[in-house]
C-alpha cells in the first residue's frame, strides 16, 4: 500500500506540472486572439481634468497596446482641461505612439476643452459625438492676465475693421510668451494631421469653442460617430501616418473593444496631487513630527507624519507650485510656534496671515480641478493657529511649573527614617532607599523632609508640625 501511495502522489506531482504550461498559454490566448480577425481596438477613458494621474494613465495604456498589437487605441475624453506639462507628456506620448490614437469626445454632453482640444489635434483620427464641444484653449495661470480678446479698432472713416486685420495683444511680456507658445504647438500639431490651423490658434487666443458639427464643417475634427461601434466602423479603411513614418490602413470594422483601466499608481497619483490632498497631507506630516518632538517615543505620530510629509513632498514635486507660497507657509508655522511661546498677539497675527497667504499662493496655475479650496484653506488654517496656540501654549505652562524629575522634584517630599547615627543614615523617599544627612538627631522610623540633595545624598531637616484650627499647634 505504501509503495502503491508514493506512486499516486507522483503521477499527481507531474501532472500539477504538466498543466503549469498548458494554463499559461489558455490564458495568453485571449490578447493574441481577440477577435474573429484578430484585430483589437483598445479604450482609454479621460473624465475631468488632466494631470500627473492622466498622463501615467495613458503612457501605461498606450505600452500595453503596444504590446498586444492592438489595432487602434481610443482616447475618449471628458475634460475641461488641466495641467499643461500633462497635456504635453500625453501629446508627446501619442506622437510616438505606434499604435493609431483617435480621439474621441464623448458621450454626448461631454466637451474636450483646454488641454483636451490640443490633445485632440495630436491624435491621429479626431472624433466626436453628437452634442459634444471643442474649444477655449487659452492658457490661463494665476497672477497673470488673461490675454485680451480682440475688439473691434476704428479705421480713418470712423469704420470697425475686420477681426482678422486687428489681432490681440497680450497685456505682458509673460502673457505673450505664454499664449505664443501654445498657438505654436496647436499649430503645428494642426499641420502634422492636416487639421485648421486657423481655427486652432483662434482657440487659443480668442477661447474659441465649436459644437461637434461645427468642428466637422470647419475641418477640426474628422468625423462624429454616435458611438463606439459606430466609431470603428467610420475609421475602418482610413490610412494614417503612425511614430515610425509608416502609414497604416485600419481595419477595425469588426475589431473587437476592450478598455484599459488605470493601474494602482495612477489611481494613487490621482489622489496625491489632488491639491487639496497634498495640502492635507503636508499639514498633517509637520503635526505628526511636532507631536513626536513633543512626546519623543511615541514613535506613532513620527511615523504617519513622516509618511504623510513625504507624500505630500511628493506630490508638491509634481504639481507646479510656487516656492514663495510654501516659504511663506513655513514662516507662518513659525511665527505661530514663537507666539506659543512667547505671547504678542501680533506675532500669533503675523503668522496666521503668512499662512494663509502662503496657501492661497502655493499652487501656480488656475486650471480646472486643480485649485486649492477656500474651504481646506480656512479648516487646516483655524486647526493649526488652535493647535499651536492651545497644545504648545500648555507645553510652556507645563514648562513652567514645578519639576517633576531630578534634584527639583525630591525638594519638600516626606522621606521615613530607617536608621540614623549621629548626622547621617539612611531614608526611604519616593519609593528608594537613599543615604542622608542632617544637622539633627532622628530615629527610625520618624518622618522627615527634604530640604535638598547633593552628590545623590538627601539633606534632610524635621518636618514642620501641621497647624490645627484656630493657628494652634
Amino acid at each position: 500500500m505504501s509503495g502503491k501511495g508514493v506512486l499516486v502522489v507522483r503521477i499527481v506531482k507531474a501532472a500539477l506540472v504538466a498543466a503549469i504550461p498548458v494554463v499559461a498559454l489558455i490564458v495568453s490566448l485571449p490578447p493574441a486572439f481577440a477577435g474573429e480577425d484578430g484585430s483589437l481596438a483598445m479604450t482609454i477613458s479621460i473624465d475631468g481634468a488632466i494631470g500627473p494621474a492622466s498622463a501615467s494613465y495613458v503612457k501605461d495604456a498606450l505600452i500595453k497596446a503596444g504590446e498586444r498589437h492592438a489595432e487602434i487605441v481610443v482616447l475618449r475624453m471628458n475634460t475641461p482641461g488641466g495641467l499643461n506639462t500633462s497635456m504635453r507628456e500625453i501629446i508627446a506620448d501619442v506622437l510616438a505612439s505606434r499604435v493609431p490614437v483617435v480621439g474621441y469626445v464623448a458621450p454626448s454632453g461631454a466637451h474636450a476643452a483646454s488641454a483636451g482640444t490640443y490633445i485632440l489635434y495630436a491624435t491621429h483620427v479626431a472624433a466626436m459625438a453628437p452634442g459634444t464641444n471643442i474649444g477655449a484653449a487659452t492658457p490661463v495661470a494665476i497672477g497673470g492676465p488673461i490675454p485680451s480678446l480682440p475688439e473691434a479698432a476704428p479705421d480713418k472713416d470712423g469704420k470697425d475693421t475686420k477681426d482678422s486685420e486687428h489681432q490681440p495683444k497680450p497685456k505682458d511680456a509673460m502673457t505673450a510668451k505664454v499664449t505664443n507658445d501654445a498657438v505654436a504647438l496647436i499649430r503645428s500639431l494642426a499641420e502634422l494631421r492636416g487639421r485648421n490651423t486657423d481655427w486652432a490658434e483662434k482657440a487659443v487666443r480668442e477661447a474659441a469653442t465649436l459644437s461637434a458639427n461645427g468642428a466637422l464643417q470647419a475641418n477640426v475634427i474628422d468625423l462624429i460617430a454616435r458611438d463606439p461601434a459606430d466609431l470603428l466602423r467610420q475609421v475602418d479603411g482610413r490610412v494614417v501616418e503612425v511614430a515610425d513614418g509608416n502609414t497604416r490602413r485600419l481595419a477595425t470594422k469588426d475589431a473587437v473593444i476592450e478598455a484599459i483601466e488605470p493601474g494602482w499608481i495612477s489611481r494613487f497619483l490621482a489622489v496625491v496631487t489632488d491639491p487639496n490632498v497634498a495640502f492635507i497631507l503636508l499639514m498633517v506630516g509637520i503635526y505628526g513630527l511636532i507631536f513626536e518632538f513633543m512626546s519623543p517615543g511615541a514613535v506613532a505620530p513620527g511615523v504617519a507624519g513622516t509618511i504623510c510629509l513625504l507624500l505630500g513632498l511628493y506630490a508638491l514635486n509634481l504639481l507646479p507650485i510656487n516656492y514663495a507660497g510654501l516659504a511663506l507657509m513655513l514662516v507662518g508655522i513659525a511665527l505661530l510656534a514663537i507666539e506659543a511661546f512667547n505671547p504678542t498677539v501680533v506675532i500669533g497675527l503675523g503668522g496666521v496671515i503668512a499662512f494663509v497667504l502662503g496657501a492661497v499662493m502655493l499652487f501656480r496655475v488656475e486650471a480646472p480641478g486643480y485649485r486649492l479650496s477656500w474651504s481646506v484653506i480656512a479648516i487646516v488654517a483655524a486647526m493649526f493657529t488652535g493647535f499651536v496656540l492651545v497644545v504648545l501654549g500648555s507645553l510652556r505652562r507645563a514648562r513652567g511649573g514645578p519639576a517633576r524629575v531630578g534634584a527639583q522634584a525630591m525638594r519638600g517630599l516626606s522621606a521615613e527614617i530607617l536608621d540614623w547615627s549621629e548626622n547621617e543614615g539612611h531614608v526611604f523617599a519616593h519609593g528608594e532607599r537613599w543615604q542622608a544627612r542632617g544637622t539633627e538627631t532622628f530615629k527610625p522610623g520618624e518622618v522627615v523632609e527634604v530640604a535638598n540633595i547633593v552628590d545623590l545624598t538627601l539633606v534632610v531637616r524635621r518636618a514642620p508640625a501641621p497647624t490645627g484650627e484656630g493657628g494652634t499647634s
